[in-house]
């Protein structure tokens, strides 16, 4: 999965999770927001939410990442999106293990 997943954040809180990741997912599969097929939608707890959006190929990925500004149209409100690789964090003894 190593380059194909972004870090979404700046959807609205109050959005269920699963109605977050359908608004995502369709979002990001429209080719016009340089997106593409998606292998994953998942949405963290937390606050201020965020999602990890897997896709089918790291281009596609790499196309998300380069668009300046993605916005999220729920109604007649847009939200801008900030949009990050998402990089797995080690823990101390996966870096360990890997010298």
């Amino acid at each position: 999965m190593a380059g194909r997943t972004v870090r979404v954040r700046g959807f609205p809180a109050e959005l269920p999770p699963d109605r977050a990741a359908d608004k995502l997912a369709i979002h990001f599969l429209r080719s016009r927001n340089g997106g593409g097929d998606i292998a994953e939608v998942r949405v963290l707890p937390g606050s201020p939410p965020c999602a990890l959006i897997t896709f089918e190929a790291t281009e596609v990925a790499q196309r998300i990442l380069k668009v300046k500004n993605h916005a999220l149209a729920i109604g007649r409100t847009r939200y801008p999106l900030e949009v990050t690789l998402h990089v797995a964090e080690l823990s101390p003894d996966e870096v360990l293990r890997g010298r």
